[in-house]
Order: structure tokens, then C-alpha cells, then sequence
């Protein structure tokens, strides 16, 4: 597992190991989004949901974005962020936030925080629970205006069946058996 572009492109990240639950997002599906997002994750606060090794945050870092905040409840993955973290000498502009993806939400939203770019990764079986996450950031406010939602989920998990009213898809990014779909509040819902 490496980083796939700007300050720190091709530097290894620790992984999790072969007896492990994590699934880390794929190096070719990662570039990929990131090539997506293009400048808006520069100077970006990033929220980092289900963040397992830190991958996607540190990804965001490497290519400009101001700050993460990684939000993992499981102590072998938030050792690995804090390991990976110390590697590339980023103590500074991360977060390492220790409690469930809705909980953290809720919480990031009473003390008004605000991010460009909000990432679930959530394990396959609990997709549904991280694009949970995701609307209800958009719904409290947690993501800017001009910000994206992004969850990654299984190939063929029927996101648009689900999403709520006021919640639409600006890209599908199929990556294998997973794919990223960026999402946002639909325009109606933004001028209500």
C-alpha cells in the first residue's frame, strides 16, 4: 500500500497485515478519486470515517489538503494511523478521533466543525451504515457547501435505491469489487 501522488507519492504505508478485517481502499481506486477531486483537496479539511490504516487521509494530505481527522474505534487500526502518522512526520495536521463513524459525526457536528471532503470506508457487510454516516453529515452540516461525501462500498450495492430525498450522486467510480460514489445535497435541497 502506497501513496499515490503529491508530497509524499509513492512512500509505503504500514498495512494491516494478512489476518485482518481491513480492506484498505485500493492504491489504483484511490489515484483514481483523487484525480477526481483534483484542487479541491488542496488546503481542504478532510474527515476520514472507518479510516482503518489512514490511507485515504494521509493520501489527501500528501496532495495539499490542510487537515484530517481520522475517525477509527478499533485500537489495532488507530495504532497503525498513529504509526503511519509518525512516519511521515504529520502529527500536526491530523486528528485521530477514537469512537464509532455516527457517533463521531454527531459529535464533530455539536462542536460546529466543517470539512471540504468527508470519506467512509466502511467494511462491506456495514455499507449501508457508513452511507448512513455520510447523509447525516450532509443533512447536520458537517460538510461545506461546496463539499463531497464519498463512500466507498461493493461493487454492486444499490446506492441510489437508498439515498434519501435531498442527496444526489455526482460520480460513480467503479474500482474492482468496490467503487466510490461522490455524493452531494441536491441543489432544491440547498436553496430550502
Amino acid at each position: 500500500m502506497r501513496i499515490t501522488g503529491g508530497e509524499w507519492r509513492s512512500r509505503r504505508l504500514k498495512g494491516p497485515g494478512r489476518n485482518t478485517k481491513f480492506r484498505p481502499t485500493p492504491d489504483a481506486l484511490r489515484e483514481r478519486v483523487f484525480a477526481v477531486l483534483g484542487d479541491r483537496v488542496v488546503g481542504a479539511r478532510v474527515l476520514d470515517l472507518y479510516a482503518g490504516t489512514g490511507a485515504v487521509g494521509f493520501e489527501a494530505l500528501s496532495r495539499g489538503a490542510a487537515e484530517v481527522t481520522f475517525v477509527e474505534r478499533h485500537r489495532s487500526a488507530a495504532l497503525l494511523i498513529e504509526s503511519n502518522r509518525d512516519a511521515l512526520g504529520a502529527r500536526d495536521r491530523v486528528r485521530l478521533v477514537r469512537r464509532s463513524a455516527a457517533r463521531a459525526v454527531a459529535d464533530l457536528a455539536t462542536e460546529k466543525q466543517i470539512f471540504h471532503i468527508v470519506w467512509a470506508d466502511p467494511p462491506f457487510e456495514e455499507w449501508r451504515g457508513g452511507l448512513d454516516a455520510l447523509v447525516t453529515a450532509l443533512q447536520l452540516g458537517l460538510i461545506a457547501q461546496s463539499g463531497v461525501a464519498c463512500c466507498e462500498c461493493p461493487e454492486h450495492a444499490e446506492v441510489a435505491e437508498v439515498l434519501p430525498e435531498g442527496t444526489e450522486i455526482v460520480r460513480d467510480l467503479a474500482g474492482g469489487a468496490s467503487r466510490v460514489v461522490l455524493l452531494r445535497r441536491a441543489h432544491s435541497a440547498r436553496s430550502s
